[in-house]
């Protein structure tokens, strides 16, 4: 099946622009777009919190082509489209995009690529780690507790304490799952953390 795959970040946005492009590029190409895959949201957002995300774990399967205007529209970041890419691949999904001029698939370019895409995203999450770890560890030598402070209820939160550090971290648009493999919790332990109102 064709996906055709258009994001805006707000709903002041059209989506039209985008479904022209796609459409037009389709004739152009003599194919069609089977379905249709819309979403108002971030592009910072988690992909597994997208529809995209959805539609990557459950949907498309081997030989499926994806449609979307630039490679922009999968992610905010580099580290974001890589990883997308790098599933994309892994799975047997085409990835045509029409301004960047992509044509991923099943080819021997296409491997090579999904494994530097792969190789690169796990070197930028080693890289984050590291420069978190570092960063906490300057902390403590500075004297500041990084624990969890003294008298708090253990049924507080496991990431007390640390709420400004990581609201530094998801403005620099550091994963969740990066994150939580920084501070050594599951990442679910972030995303409750995320729903808090003083770092939401």
């Amino acid at each position: 099946m064709i996906y055709g795959y258009i994001r805006v970040s707000t709903d002041r946005q059209s989506v039209e622009n985008q479904r022209f492009e796609i459409n037009q590029f389709c004739q152009r190409q003599g194919v069609a777009v089977d379905k249709w895959i819309e979403e108002i949201v971030s592009g910072k957002e988690d992909v597994e919190k997208r529809k995209l995300g959805n539609l990557l774990s459950s949907v498309m399967t081997k030989n499926d082509v994806l449609i979307c205007a630039e490679l922009s529209r999968l992610g905010r970041n580099l580290l974001m489209i890589m990883s997308i890419l790098h599933t994309c691949m892994r799975i047997g999904i085409q990835v045509w995009t029409i301004k960047d001029n992509y044509r991923l698939g099943n080819d021997m370019t296409s491997k090579v690529l999904a494994f530097a895409f792969g190789l690169s995203a796990e070197i930028e999450r080693e890289l984050i780690s590291q420069r978190t770890k570092e960063a906490l560890a300057r902390r403590k030598a500075e004297g500041y507790s990084l624990g969890r402070p003294k008298g708090r209820r253990a049924a507080e939160h496991k990431l007390s304490g640390y709420e400004i550090e990581i609201a530094r971290l998801k403005e620099m648009n550091v994963a969740k799952v990066d994150i939580a493999r920084a501070y050594g919790v599951h990442r679910s332990t972030v995303y409750r953390l995320s729903d808090r109102e003083d770092i939401s």
